[in-house]
């Protein structure tokens, strides 16, 4: 097994008390790792919108898929998933060294429970590696700079951003943290985005984001398909561009198309 860190382990605060969307989408997909505000609030946002677990669901499934097309067929080795959440079935570890045991993957996140987790994230084969990395999207500088200590800048990378960008409420700011990542990775890099959207559920799904802040939680955004696509600009978007995740090359099924789900999602390759 092969594991590195950022720092020493430090006691954390949970507040368990505010409801945080890690602990949710935990409980959606079936954890334990979550509190009553969280389980409170996940029922709430439920309630207004019946497929937020089919949502949730579908964006992990997406996550499995789109690894598997990045190790096998484009060829990458290495992974700055950043926004990992709690650690739960087929994380990007697994998946990509199933394929390819050598993969390297550094983990961020600033969520204090999944700090706590982190160890079961950082599992490796012993070919490989995979680091974690407690520090914010908004500092995405930072994160390049400890993500070098495991990761080769000058090779291709896969940068996920899954259920992430869309805290950052900000559209330029969301932007530039998305230029900056790209900007710093090699060409045959590859940007993910999973995110947020009212496309599917409309009022009721900015309604659930209201209430969702209302009682604490982590600011939060949805943007439709036009504006995720310009997160992608200058990359060369993969078919079938910004879908539903549960429409991104989904498995073959006899009953036809996935039903769309509230989380959209696109892959590029840097040119």
């Amino acid at each position: 097994m092969s594991t590195s860190r950022e720092s020493d382990w430090q006691p954390v605060e949970l507040d368990a008390d505010r409801p945080h969307s890690a602990r949710i989408w935990n409980y959606w997909l079936g954890g334990k790792d979550n509190y009553p505000a969280d389980r409170d609030a996940g029922d709430m946002v439920e309630g207004l919108i019946p497929g937020i677990v089919d949502s949730a669901r579908a964006d992990r499934a997406f996550l499995g898929r789109c690894v598997r097309h990045l190790v096998a067929d484009a060829g990458i080795r290495q992974f700055l998933d950043i926004g990992t959440g709690l650690p739960t079935a087929d994380n990007t570890h697994e998946v990509a060294q199933r394929i390819a045991p050598e993969s390297r993957v550094v983990y961020v996140d600033n969520d204090p429970l999944v700090l706590v987790h982190a160890r079961a994230l950082l599992i490796s084969t012993p070919e490989g590696v995979t680091n974690y990395i407690d520090a914010d999207l908004r500092e995405p500088h930072h994160i390049l700079r400890a993500a070098e200590k495991t990761l080769d800048l000058t090779e291709p990378v896969a940068l996920m951003l899954l259920g992430i960008l869309h805290h950052i409420t900000d559209d330029d700011e969301a932007r530039q943290v998305v230029r900056d990542l790209v900007d710093a990775v090699p060409s045959g890099s590859h940007l993910v985005i999973a995110h947020a959207t009212a496309e599917v559920h409309g009022d009721a799904m900015h309604e659930a984001m209201r209430q969702f802040m209302e009682r604490g939680g982590t600011p939060i955004v949805a943007r439709d398909r036009d504006h995720l696509v310009t997160f992608f600009d200058g990359l060369e978007l993969l078919e079938p561009g910004v879908v539903s995740c549960s429409r991104w090359r989904p498995e073959h099924s006899p009953w036809g198309e996935p039903d769309e789900v509230s989380q959209f999602c696109g892959v590029a390759r840097k040119p």
